[in-house]
């Protein structure tokens, strides 16, 4: 078995380890690299493998505003593809993707951006229907996607609203671990988001799926206050991902609408939002990223 020699890189948001075919982006270099002892050629790259049995992934979310720009009102989807690049997820979660629908050149974007992007896992959720096709969540992943369901959040006379809820495993020559996640896009108002998280925390599917490994909620919450974050998910036993990051509008962010909850065998290694300049251009919304690290858990 041959291995790969990884280097140390500074960039200007922080250090990570330098890979020939994409950059992981990652705190707390020095540290990681002492933990560091092999990740095989023949594994994917963008999970690694630590002295301790441990794996560290990147989660992505990012409301793309259907590849419209949020001051020049153009479909520009290259835009979202390099700011995705340039973050690395392994997982993204995305809100408001459009399929089939005239101002996006009726491309399926879940398809477009994962192929882009050369991940070939997917799951497109379906929310508001327009006359010509219809937009909604997707998550696209360097693992397969199992367990595939949604809940439906739609509050009678508000517009559609749903979460997509998968289950990735993590497996790695020496780690076999089970992840949670749940994409959503909530609305507008106070009491409809209110009833649209008790939902989510009292989906019987989800409840299974969270019996076999941690849990992530992450997304547009639409809730510029933490109300949620507050009065639902933290005394529900999740963690925040970063703090009262400011997200929207991208192009000069005044409001936290988007974020990321976790509960269960995680640790947080690092949460910020996406601030390079071709962030602030290709949608309303900044991304958010956290990097976590994940222990093998035993099978079910």
């Amino acid at each position: 078995m041959s291995f790969t020699t990884y280097h140390l890189w500074q960039p200007s948001e922080g250090p990570h380890f330098e890979i020939p075919s994409r950059r992981l982006l990652f705190p707390f270099a020095d540290e990681m690299a002492s933990r560091w002892t092999r990740l095989s050629e023949n594994s994917h790259l963008s999970c690694f493998v630590f002295s301790r049995n441990l794996v560290i992934f990147r989660l992505v979310s990012y409301n793309i505003h259907k590849g419209i720009g949020g001051v020049d009102r153009r479909y520009r989807p290259d835009r979202i593809i390099e700011t995705l690049r340039h973050y690395a997820g392994d997982v993204v979660l995305l809100q408001e993707v459009d399929d089939g629908v005239p101002r996006s050149r009726h491309h399926r974007q879940v398809d477009y951006l994962g192929d882009a992007l050369e991940m070939p896992h997917r799951a497109y959720q379906r929310n508001v229907k327009l006359r010509h096709g219809h937009y909604g969540n997707a998550i696209l992943s360097r693992w397969p996607l199992h367990e595939i369901h949604e809940i439906d959040l739609t509050i009678r006379w508000k517009k559609r609203r749903g979460a997509l809820v998968v289950r990735l495993d993590l497996s790695e020559r020496r780690a076999a671990c089970s992840l949670n996640i749940v994409n959503v896009h909530l609305g507008l108002a106070g009491f409809e988001r209110a009833i649209q998280i008790r939902r989510i925390l009292a989906d019987m599917a989800l409840e299974r799926l969270a019996e076999k490994g941690p849990l992530i909620v992450a997304g547009d919450f639409n809730d510029g206050g933490d109300r949620l974050g507050t009065r639902w998910l933290l005394p529900a036993g999740f963690e925040a991902g970063l703090g009262k990051v400011r997200t929207f509008p991208a192009v000069l962010p005044v409001r936290p609408l988007d974020r990321i909850f976790y509960r269960g065998d995680l640790r947080l290694l690092r949460g910020f939002a996406g601030h390079t300049k071709l962030a602030r251009q290709a949608s309303d919304h900044l991304p958010v990223v956290a990097e976590f690290e994940l222990p093998p858990h035993r099978h079910h």
